[in-house]
Parts: C-alpha cells; sequence; structure tokens
C-alpha cells in the first residue's frame, strides 16, 4: 500500500491522496472556493467591481493552486519568510548557558527519573509546555532472516494488533520506532573483554578469549533500538492533578504496553534510565564522545537531568545542523512505497553503514472511534473525485482505480478490527568532518531509493528532523498546534 507525507496504515501501507479538488488538500480547496465565490457575487451585484477584484482572486488561487514540490507556493512562501526571519532574530544559533536546557523544541522538556511497580528506576522526558511525558523502551529485534517465514508473519501480525490496540488508550499520543546503527572500532571489543576477564580464571580459557580477539573483524556496528511512547496525562479518563499522579498512571500503562509488545519479535530489555536516554541524546550532540558516553566511568553520579547531554553550541542552516563535534542532515518521507511491500522493505535503509543514523518510524493511533468516521470520509472522497472526473468526461487511470479498491479495503478491515495510524518517518546522518558529508547524504538517500522511500529534506527545519530521532517525544506534525 502506498502512501504521501502521513500515511495511514491498516496493518499494511497506503497512499494518502487529497480529500479536496484537484488533489489539493482541505484549507487549499476551500481557499480556491472562497475566491471563485466571492467574484461571482462581486460580479452579480456590481460588474465594475471585477476590475478591482479580479487581480487579487488570481493571486489567491495562483498561491493556491501552483504546486511547488509537491506544496502549494503560498506554504513554501511561508515557510521561507518563516526562515528568513528566525535567522535575522538570531534562533537558529544556540549557545550553551547557565540555565543547562537543550537547543531548540527540547527547550521545553526536562528528564524526570522514576520508579515501576517492582522500584526499578526508569526515564521519563516531560515537556513542561505540552505536559507530554516520554518513556522509553529498549528492545532487540529477532532477525526475519534466521527465523522460519511462519514466524515472522506471526510477528507482523502481532506488531499490527499491537498498533491497533494503541487505539484504545486515551493518554497515548504517539509511539516512534528508532533504529540507531553506527560503526565502532574493532577494539570496542577488546577492551570489553579485557575487563570482563578474571585474572584468576584458567589459562586455557583465557587462552580462547585471546584467540576470539584475534580473529575478530577489525571493525563492528553498533545497533540500538527503542521504543519511545509518548503519553498525554490530561486525556486520561482519572485525570490525574498532580505530576506524581500522571508518573503513576503512565507507569500503570507502560505495563500492559510492554508485556505486549514482546509478542512483536523483539525482547524488551527493560525501561531505559534516566542516564541511558541523557547518554542518547549527549552521544547525538557530541558523536566524538559517543565512546566515552557509552561505558560511563565506575561510580560516576547517575544523570538526573540534561546538566550532562546540553551541547555547548548549535546552529541550524537551511540543510543541515551543526551542533559539537558533528553536522548532520535529516529528512522525512515524501512518499511510502507505490507497491505492496514485505516485512524487510527498509532493510536495507536501517542497515548499519560508514556513518552515525537514525530512522524513526512514528505511529499516531487515532482514537478508535474516531478510525470508522475518517476512512468513511476517505471513501465518500473517493466517490466524489469519481463523479466530477465522470462529469468533466474524464477517463479514470488505473491509480484512481486502485485507490478506490483500497478505500474500500481499509474500511473493511477496520470492521473487522484493525486499528488506523497515521505514518512518519525521519532520518538522521550524522558525520564528524563536514568535508564527509556529500557522501554520507549520497549513501542515505541511495539506501532509501532502494528501500523504494522517496525522502525529503527538511529544508529550514532540521532541529525539529534531528530532535525527532531522539528519545524525547517530538512529533514535529504536532509542533504546529503548540
Amino acid at each position: 500500500m502506498t502512501q504521501a507525507r502521513e500515511p495511514r496504515t491498516y496493518g499494511g501501507w497506503r497512499r494518502r491522496r487529497g480529500m479536496g479538488l484537484l488533489g489539493m488538500g482541505v484549507g487549499a480547496t476551500f481557499a480556491v472556493l472562497g475566491a471563485v465565490v466571492t467574484l461571482l457575487v462581486a460580479t452579480a451585484l456590481s460588474p465594475r467591481m471585477l476590475l478591482y477584484l479580479l487581480p487579487p482572486v488570481l493571486v489567491v488561487a495562483l498561491l493556491g493552486l501552483a504546486p511547488a514540490g509537491g506544496t502549494p507556493l503560498a506554504a513554501v512562501l511561508l515557510t521561507r519568510w518563516r526562515w528568513w526571519y528566525g535567522t535575522r532574530r538570531g534562533f537558529t544559533r544556540f549557545r550553551s548557558g547557565p540555565r543547562l536546557e537543550l537547543p531548540g523544541v527540547l527547550a521545553a522538556t526536562s528528564l524526570l527519573s522514576a520508579g515501576d511497580w517492582y522500584g526499578r528506576p526508569y526515564g521519563l522526558v516531560w515537556n513542561r509546555r505540552t505536559g507530554h511525558l516520554t518513556a522509553t523502551l529498549r528492545v532487540v529485534a529477532a532477525s526475519p532472516w534466521l527465523a522460519d517465514p511462519d514466524d515472522a508473519d506471526t510477528w507482523v501480525a502481532c506488531w499490527g494488533s499491537w498498533l491497533a490496540s494503541l487505539g484504545h488508550v486515551p493518554m497515548l499520543r504517539w509511539v516512534s520506532v528508532t533504529v540507531e546503527t553506527a560503526p565502532e572500532p574493532g577494539g570496542h571489543l577488546a577492551g570489553t573483554i579485557a575487563e570482563a576477564i578474571d585474572p584468576a580464571a584458567p589459562a586455557t580459557a583465557r587462552a580462547i578469549l585471546a584467540q576470539l580477539v584475534a580473529s575478530a573483524p577489525a571493525a563492528a556496528a553498533h545497533v540500538e533500538t527503542r521504543v519511545s511512547l509518548t503519553f498525554d496525562p490530561a486525556a486520561s479518563p482519572s485525570a490525574p492533578p498532580t505530576l506524581e499522579a500522571a508518573v503513576a498512571e503512565v507507569s500503570r500503562m507502560l505495563e500492559g504496553l510492554e508485556s505486549a509488545l514482546g509478542s512483536c519479535g523483539v525482547t524488551v530489555l527493560g525501561r531505559a534510565t534516566a542516564a541511558q536516554i541523557a547518554a542518547v541524546v549527549r552521544g547525538a550532540f557530541d558523536p566524538a564522545a559517543r565512546g566515552e558516553v557509552s561505558r560511563p566511568r565506575p561510580g560516576a553520579p547517575a544523570a538526573t537531568g540534561w546538566a550532562d547531554a546540553v551541547p555547548l553550541s548549535a546552529e541550524e542552516l537551511a540543510g543541515c545542523y551543526r551542533h559539537d563535534s558533528g553536522v548532520s542532515v535529516s529528512w522525512c518521507w515524501q512518499e511510502a512505497p507505490r507497491q505492496n511491500v514485505h516485512s524487510d522493505v527498509l532493510a536495507r535503509l536501517v542497515a548499519p553503514g560508514p556513518y552515525l543514523k537514525r530512522v524513526t518510524l512514528q505511529y499516531r493511533p487515532l482514537p478508535a472511534a474516531a478510525a470508522d468516521r475518517v476512512l468513511e470520509s476517505e471513501v465518500t472522497s473517493a466517490a466524489f473525485r469519481q463523479a466530477y472526473r465522470h462529469r468533466l468526461g474524464r477517463d479514470e487511470t488505473a491509480r484512481d482505480v486502485f485507490d478506490q479498491a483500497r478505500a474500500r479495503q481499509a474500511a473493511r478491515e477496520e470492521a473487522m478490527g484493525a486499528g488506523v495510524c497515521l505514518i512518519g518517518m525521519f532520518v538522521t546522518v550524522t558525520v564528524l568532518d563536514a568535508a564527509d558529508l556529500p557522501q554520507a547524504v549520497a549513501a542515505t538517500e541511495a539506501a532509501a531509493e532502494s528501500s523504494k522511500i522517496r525522502l525529503r529534506l527538511l529544508t529550514g527545519s532540521q532541529v525539529a528532523g534531528f530532535a525527532a530521532t531522539l528519545p524525547c517525544g517530538t512529533c514535529p506534525p504536532a509542533l504546529a498546534r503548540y
């Protein structure tokens, strides 16, 4: 199934077309229709008013209808003006100060430490502006290439059921699944084994481990998978009055979601602690310190805030993001695959490469009560487009027939218990040397093309894309509403 920028999924992937006229969005359709109606009414009242109203109406129609890379020209011009204004005011530059706040959209977040029902500590990212709380689960995904095909199909089915169940959790706002890969020198394995060897161990055992280190490859890959769940305590039926009550409610909801996730082909290692979340953020802003961050000094105090993760400086450019020892480029997907895909469609994109890379799939479940209305509106929109083409005498294309069939199929699947989610993808690649950036960009875009994914550079929104791949609960589409 194929999708546009924020596609819906019903266990597969499906392209969401514009629900307005000529493929436009709802807002652009109403703007154009309003301009036309205004012109007709004015002409009926006084034909001379046509001379004054026709130029601005034509400008409005041009801005609403003229596409620029799949986006209305008015939206492109507004985005560029905002970027120019923010650059002139210095909003794109950050220098660390005494308040120790993260830059950009992460400035309103705080790192908390809580405990589950068994007393085990875990970290929560609290957005002071929205009230959202984000917890992160550390998981290890099972490889489908080493599993029986029936088992892989079962994992995919269980993942679809898990996503469908999210529509019945009012507190849950979105789920972010992040796969982070990075190259590591082979000395990391040697250092880890050297620290673990007991000096009193038999000589034969030490010789076997030494032979293992000597025969290991010179380079290794670091792969880490995280599942971040963002909750809105204000949407809970119990309406917790305090932050402590909200944390307790989130901990209770996590128990069921965490246990159900274990049947989706992943092993849940546990909830990430505050120190582990801070280490991920610190490693993203300062990639040169990843080795030091991944192996903290014995006896070092655990992180309880962003003090250890705040970068010294950062600057957002139109096409990249400079921060401490690295330079990053972020994309979102412009279009999902236009055909049926298999469970390993993202294998090339998430595979380890020569550069630090984070790939995040973000799921925003619709409430179960609203899912049927949304799908019914899409079926109605498909029927309206068909009648509109018939009135104009235009032939129906194969893509139109495909979209109509998929809209009806999605409505049937939802009636049988499937869930409805808005999906987004964000990809960030980071290099230590700016000279390597063109090669890293080309390698990432080539991997996306081989995965049948069309990426779109987040021009002027690099900070938001960078933050979306971190376990901090950032959702770029939701930022415009707060």
